[in-house]
C-alpha cells in the first residue's frame, strides 16, 4: 500500500496517501488498529473517503459494533441556524468523554470531515491525553484529584441522563489509569447553550477551586494536548477510552461540517457511572 506514515508529539499519527487514487476502504484495519495502539488518535489525509453518511458507516462496521442513536448512526456535525445545544452550535465545546451519558461507552470515535473551517476561522478539535497528563503532573495533584468524584446532569435532544465518575479510574481493559472528567464552562470563553449542570464532591469547598485549575493545567499542557486543524477529507479515528476531547470556537456561520460515527469495543463495555437515562422514541 502506498502511504507514508509520520508520528506525532505529544501524540497521534498522520497517515497520507502517496497517491490521490487510493481508497480508505483499501487500507488494512489491522495494521492501522496497531499505528492506533500506540498514537491514540490516527488521521488518514489524502485519500480517497466517502460519498455518503451510510459510506462512512459501512467503513465504520469495520472497526466494530457502531453505536445507533434517535437519528442513526452518522451525526452530521455542523451549525444549526437555532440550536438547543452547543453541539451544533459554533462555541467552543469543554473537554469531556463520549458516551457518559449512555448505556454503553464507544472505544472509537471516526470522524469525517465533509467540509474544513476556512484557515484562521477556527473550529479545530481539541484532545487530551490522560495517560500522559496523569504521568507529568506533579504527584501532589494527581492525589487531589484522586478524591474527587463528579456528578453530571445533561437534557438534550437525544437523552435526559445523569452519570456520576471518579476523575481517576481504570482503563476499562487495560492496567492503567484514565482521567474521566467533563470541563465546566468557563465564561471567559464565552456563552454556551445547554451547558452540562455538574457538581464534585470529596473535597472540602475550599480545594475545589485548586482542583480544577490544576486539572485544566494538566489537560492543556502541551506535553498532553493536540488539536486537531481539519482538512477537507480527513479521516480520525481517536481513543475514547484514553483521551478527553472538546472543540475551539469557530466563525459563525464560517464552513465546518464533520460527521462523526461511535464504535462500540469488543465485548461492548457497559457504561459503570451512569445513574439514570432516558432516550427519546425515534
Amino acid at each position: 500500500m502506498s502511504y507514508t506514515v509520520n508520528y506525532l508529539k505529544p501524540f497521534g499519527a498522520l497517515i497520507e496517501a502517496d497517491s490521490k487514487q487510493t481508497k480508505v476502504d483499501d487500507l488494512d484495519i489491522n495494521s492501522l488498529r496497531e499505528i492506533f495502539r500506540q498514537a491514540h488518535i490516527v488521521t488518514l489525509r489524502g485519500f480517497t473517503t466517502f460519498d455518503t453518511p451510510d459510506a462512512l458507516a459501512d467503513y465504520c462496521e469495520r472497526w466494530g459494533k457502531v453505536s445507533v442513536w434517535p437519528f442513526g448512526k452518522v451525526l452530521e456535525l455542523v451549525q444549526q441556524e437555532n440550536p438547543d445545544d452547543h453541539i451544533f452550535d459554533s462555541s467552543y465545546m469543554p473537554m469531556h468523554w463520549d458516551g457518559m451519558y449512555r448505556p454503553q461507552v464507544p472505544e472509537y470515535q471516526i470522524f469525517q470531515c465533509v467540509e474544513a473551517p476556512l484557515p484562521g476561522c477556527g473550529g479545530r478539535t481539541t484532545f487530551s491525553s490522560t495517560m500522559l497528563a496523569l504521568k507529568n503532573a506533579p504527584a501532589e495533584h494527581v492525589a487531589l484529584w484522586k478524591k474527587v468524584t463528579g456528578h453530571y446532569q445533561r437534557k438534550m435532544e437525544f437523552y435526559d441522563s445523569r452519570t456520576n465518575s471518579p476523575i481517576i479510574t481504570k482503563h476499562p481493559y487495560k492496567d492503567h489509569s484514565v482521567i474521566r472528567y467533563n470541563e465546566p464552562h468557563f465564561k471567559e470563553k464565552g456563552d454556551l447553550i445547554n451547558p452540562v449542570n455538574m457538581t464534585f464532591s470529596g473535597i472540602p469547598e475550599a480545594e475545589v477551586l485548586a482542583f480544577h485549575e490544576t486539572l485544566r493545567q494538566a489537560l492543556y499542557d502541551p506535553r498532553n494536548f493536540y488539536a486537531h486543524e481539519w482538512q477537507t477529507g480527513d479521516i480520525v479515528i481517536t481513543d475514547n477510552f484514553s483521551l478527553l476531547h472538546g472543540r475551539e470556537a469557530f466563525v459563525s456561520h464560517s464552513p465546518r461540517h464533520i460527521r462523526r460515527v461511535q464504535v462500540l469495543s469488543n465485548p461492548p463495555y457497559d457504561n459503570p457511572s451512569l445513574e439514570s437515562y432516558a432516550c427519546p422514541q425515534k
